[in-house]
């Protein structure tokens, strides 16, 4: 255990907000959990996360110790898109994390693919066999698996060259009025918000191409390119631009469209097989909640 102290000076509000403002090494779920397991004391005393700070309380975090976690095979079915002894592609539905976290121990798509093949590079250590990339829990679409070490290292090489194609479709508020573009800012972790990517200065060079595929009356269908590979790159890189992701919850507007997350959809996936060298493109289908989405629109634009 690592005690973890804290004085209230003019912080006014929640607990659970003040602490993830006050310890910012930390994400608010973290702190979540720890006022949830009773691990958080205001003046020697468990409070709840909704409790209104006052000056001079005494707070003291009784931080556990991290878990050791394990991935595991679990009997998860797979929309395996394309299969052979090199290669895996994937289609990830929308609320699968790619592989175990702290908030995340399983049920994800680590998990699935163990319990479908023995066969998984080992390169991204004992929880992440076979990712050679990743896309969010609530973005869908297509993920490259590699199943074993030499072919990580090839479709590695591709994405760090820029020579993978990665296309996605996303649905974004507001009307873009030209029809392609390209967004060139580099990203990396906000200094306001840790759960969150910036444009920053100092951030990872990250180029994203989109053009418009169809607009609506406050919505415009994109479809966007990644040159580079970021963690959030489309969402953030949108944001910047003014149109954000539809139903993203980090950073777009809350609860405009009927959705569980994000209308960012992983629709094609490009690369060069490890051993055969042959240049192999697959698409997939959006979502049905997608798809229902864009009807609905098109309904209320007639």
């Amino acid at each position: 255990m690592e005690l973890l102290k804290y004085t209230i000076k003019d912080e006014k509000g929640r607990l659970d907000k003040v602490l993830t403002e006050a310890f910012k090494q930390f994400s608010r779920s973290q702190i979540q959990a720890w006022l949830k397991g009773e691990h958080v004391t205001v003046n020697k005393e468990i409070t709840r996360a909704n409790y209104k700070v006052k000056e001079n309380d005494e707070i003291i975090i009784d931080r556990p110790e991290p878990q050791v976690i394990e991935a595991i095979a679990q009997d998860i079915p797979l929309d395996i898109v394309f299969e052979d002894d090199q290669v895996m592609v994937i289609n990830k539905p929308q609320g699968m994390v790619v592989h175990p976290s702290m908030g995340h121990p399983d049920g994800t798509l680590v998990n699935a693919l163990m319990n479908h093949s023995d066969k998984l590079s080992t390169i991204n250590d004992v929880i992440r066999p076979g990712i050679v990339h990743r896309i969010d829990k609530d973005t869908s679409g297509l993920l490259m698996v590699a199943k074993n070490d030499e072919s990580h290292l090839f479709l590695a090489e591709q994405l760090k060259e820029r020579k993978a194609l990665r296309k996605y479709v996303a649905l974004v508020h507001g009307v873009i009025p030209h029809e392609k573009g390209s967004i060139n800012a580099p990203i990396g972790r906000s200094k306001e918000n840790r759960q969150k990517q910036a444009v920053v200065k100092d951030g990872k060079p990250a180029v994203t191409h989109f053009e418009v595929l169809e607009r609506f009356g406050k919505f415009t269908l994109v479809e966007c390119q990644l040159e580079t590979g970021r963690t959030h790159q489309i969402r953030v890189h949108m944001d910047y631009i003014g149109f954000q992701i539809a139903g993203d919850p980090l950073y777009g507007p809350k609860k405009t469209l009927k959705g569980n997350g994000q209308f960012l959809h992983a629709r094609t996936l490009g690369f060069e097989h490890p051993t055969t060298h042959e240049m192999m493109t697959f698409d997939s289908e959006l979502p049905e909640i997608f798809v229902e989405t864009l009807e609905e629109l098109r309904k209320n634009i007639d």
